[in-house]
């Protein structure tokens, strides 16, 4: 990769989101947890801040490389071209509305879920979850049975592109819908509309089937997407080209 070839807008974000990656790692062995300033909380958990809708998609999880190296392939691959056709303001408009929307709709979705079963719990059940849970969830605990469901809607915490990443990937495939990419599994070639339609698919069916070991936030990548798509067609209306 040839830095000095990469448009300004990706190329930030390639060097911001590895710095953060980092420094929350270096900041754990001094006590100082990134995670839990920057990343997005439900908004009635007490480490809830309104920066977070923004911060949180600079952040990636340190125990797993692969996350901020598969999201800042996929903001290089396919950020580029679309900073290289919008321009670099429109790209970065583009990016930090998907990346918003999509904790928007985390949030939305997880207050949803949490309604029907808030109810089932007393009071001071809620109260310590509310006072107790984000601590026991980083301890690598959690409750069983309801107590542990709410506890994990309420005090987990959000992090990554993926939500931007998704945005981007839907831009590109209303762009070039006929260009064609090569999977990685199985190696074979698929256009970019189908890959796109597939993959929004799969993330809605993974979204509903809400499995209960599945750490990863479907609902916001659909929420990225459909930031991106109706910002596309705002762009479209209100200029007869977006690009």
């Amino acid at each position: 990769m040839n830095f000095r070839n990469i448009p300004p807008v990706v190329k930030n974000l390639l060097i911001i989101n590895g710095l953060l990656y980092l420094a929350t790692i270096l900041l754990q062995s001094q006590g100082i947890d990134l995670t839990e300033l920057l990343g997005l909380h439900y908004w009635k958990s007490t480490g809830f801040y309104p920066h977070q809708l923004v911060t949180y998609m600079f952040m990636h999880s340190s125990s797993d490389f692969t996350h901020v190296l598969f999201n800042m392939f996929a903001v290089w691959m396919f950020g580029r071209v679309l900073e290289g056709v919008w321009g670099s303001k429109r790209f970065l408009i583009f990016y930090m509305v998907t990346g918003v929307g999509a904790g928007v709709i985390q949030l939305i979705v997880a207050h949803l879920r949490l309604m029907p079963l808030i109810s089932q719990l007393p009071p001071e059940d809620m109260n310590m979850i509310l006072h107790e849970g984000y601590d026991l969830i980083q301890s690598g605990k959690n409750w069983v049975g309801v107590a542990g469901t709410i506890n994990g809607l309420i005090n987990g915490v959000t992090v990554g592109a993926s939500g931007a990443v998704f945005g981007i990937l839907l831009a590109f495939g209303m762009l070039f819908p006929n260009t064609e990419l090569m999977l990685l599994f199985p190696p074979i070639p698929i256009k970019a509309k189908w890959f796109v339609l597939g993959y929004g698919a799969l993330e809605l069916y993974s979204g509903f089937a809400n499995n209960p070991t599945d750490n990863v936030a479907h609902f916001a990548h659909l929420g990225g997407m459909l930031f991106g798509f109706f910002l596309i067609q705002y762009w479209k209306k209100d200029r007869g080209s977006f690009y």
